[in-house]
């Protein structure tokens, strides 16, 4: 867990993430949201790797990064937890809505 929280301390990484919930994006395209170098972006990627926040694919010289909700989601429940804060998943069906059959289910 202290590796995601260090990789979360750095605000470009946070930004990286918040980029990465749209959709996957290739190291081109998240590098060009930040004014920084090439090395520096490739060393951000490698601690959410090591974190295991983002998933990378590489075909040919282009790496594509996805990120890893679940890592992150069993992170932030399990600092919760240390505090005694007890989190639920978030439901899609309203109070008014429980107990009546989804009908977008099939």
């Amino acid at each position: 867990m202290s590796t995601v929280f260090k990789a979360l301390a750095d605000p470009t990484r946070r930004s990286v993430l918040q980029l990465l919930r749209r959709g996957p994006m290739t190291a081109g395209e998240l590098a060009e949201h930040f004014d920084v170098t090439k090395p520096t972006m490739s060393a951000h990627f490698t601690v959410l790797l090591t974190a295991g926040l983002i998933d990378a694919e590489k075909q040919g010289r282009t790496i594509t990064y996805r990120l890893k909700m679940s890592v992150l989601e069993d992170a932030l429940l399990g600092f919760a937890d240390t505090f005694g804060i007890e989190l639920k998943p978030k439901s899609t069906r309203t109070p008014a809505t429980k107990g009546k059959p989804d009908r977008n289910r099939s």
